[in-house]
């Protein structure tokens, strides 16, 4: 019988044509076959990867309003039973090797008829797979392969929604668009290129957060300085007084004011939600990048707090500094000169030496699904820590969006 927790548990961010996250896909990839899942039971690892996030993490907790996309096997498809009971928040991915034969297609129909959403993933079009477009609401095209303009065209003209999957660069993006895509799934946000018309503004506005952060992470930190810079960017405070205003903090009385702030917030608090929002950079693409970015930091936390013995806090910070390159358009090493790190918090950041640097490097394995050598109890225990952790970062940012 395969080890069933030999997979990594992921969520892929969905954009809309502006850059907005809609949507994510719950992926569970193969720790030796990343980035594509590859199982002896695949029934098996759906179940599990079901029950982690839909039963012990819960919907909401992964995706807040948004949908999520879910990969049932043709199993799943004729046992509507086993399907998660979120028909409205759930859109059900039909797999690629599923053909279009009688018996799929009537339990399709009665999916559809209990609320579903239904995605035909890495969709081909053939004689055997055109009857599962009259159930379809939703086509993927792996933008990987080259895609007919006629085939993009037919869907278009039936009525289909058109999702855009593995959009690695801002060109193909765009391209995607002309063509008539509305939703894209990739890693083009992440990219360094994706840089908005006024970089020069955004590079005085970069600097000043900098020097935000420096401050902030100083071992004795001056409360008034941290303030004065603040208010060279309203912007920020005002997304700053939001975040602390939000159902999150749960606070009895409102803080109107930055002193106010400042002054109650704490140490800690206002690192976390400062330089949350300093990473988040008033750009779609770090908002896309956001989720991972402070999931990363807060599974790094965990992991120092449970399994390590090293100050979480400084975990925190290692996972959030790991991605600002990509947040901030500078390298990694730049940001890290700016900022008064110790030693450790700067060798953990750019050699993944130490403890510290241990952590981020399992962390960092584990999103890309490269854990080999990891036991099935290990990978078990991460999955955990990932779903935690997410649940986390959403509630963090809800804030922020709401």
């Amino acid at each position: 019988m395969p080890n069933t927790a030999s997979y990594c548990v992921a969520l892929q961010p969905i954009c809309d044509s502006n850059m907005v996250h809609v949507a994510d896909e719950l992926l569970n990839r193969s720790t030796s076959t990343a980035p594509y899942a590859e199982f002896d039971d695949e029934l098996m690892a759906t179940a599990r990867v079901c029950n982690a996030a839909f039963y012990e993490t819960g919907l909401e907790n992964l995706c807040g309003n948004g949908k999520l996309f879910f990969n049932a096997p043709r199993e799943w498809i004729l046992k509507p039973e086993l399907l998660p009971p979120y028909p409205n928040k759930v859109v059900l991915e039909v797999l690629e090797n599923v053909k279009g034969d009688p018996e799929v297609i009537m339990a399709l129909k009665h999916v559809k008829s209990l609320g579903y959403q239904i995605a035909l993933d890495d969709f081909e079009l053939s004689e055997e797979t055109e009857p599962l477009l009259e159930i379809a609401d939703i086509v993927k095209l792996d933008m990987l392969i080259e895609q007919k303009e006629e085939t993009i065209a037919y869907y278009l003209a039936r009525g289909l929604e058109l999702l855009a999957e593995k959009v690695e660069d801002l060109e193909v993006f765009k391209r995607c668009k002309e063509l008539g895509f509305s939703l894209f799934q990739g890693y083009f946000y992440a990219k360094a290129e994706v840089k908005s018309a006024t970089s020069v503004k955004r590079s005085c506005n970069t600097k000043v957060r900098l020097n935000i952060l420096s401050e902030l992470y100083k071992t004795e930190v001056d409360f008034e300085k941290v303030e004065r810079l603040l208010m060279q960017e309203p912007q920020l405070v005002l997304r700053l007084l939001k975040m602390i205003n939000s159902a999150y903090y749960k606070r009895a009385n409102s803080i109107h004011n930055l002193h106010q702030a400042v002054t109650l917030l704490g140490v800690e608090k206002l690192r976390t939600l400062v330089s949350t929002l300093v990473l988040a950079n008033d750009h779609p693409c770090r908002m896309l990048l956001l989720p991972k970015v402070l999931t990363r930091a807060a599974m790094c936390r965990t992991l120092a707090e449970r399994h390590y013995k090293v100050d979480p806090d400084e975990a925190f910070l290692v996972g959030l500094i790991s991605l600002s390159d990509i947040m901030l358009d500078q390298s990694l090493k730049g940001i890290c000169d700016q900022l008064p790190l110790s030693d450790e918090l700067y060798n953990a950041l750019l050699f993944h030496e130490g403890k510290l640097g241990r952590i981020l490097t399992i962390v960092i394995s584990f999103e890309n699904a490269k854990l080999n050598l990891a036991s099935g109890k290990t990978v078990e225990m991460l999955n955990s820590f990932y779903l935690e952790s997410r649940s986390w970062a959403l509630s963090m940012l809800s804030g922020l969006n709401n």
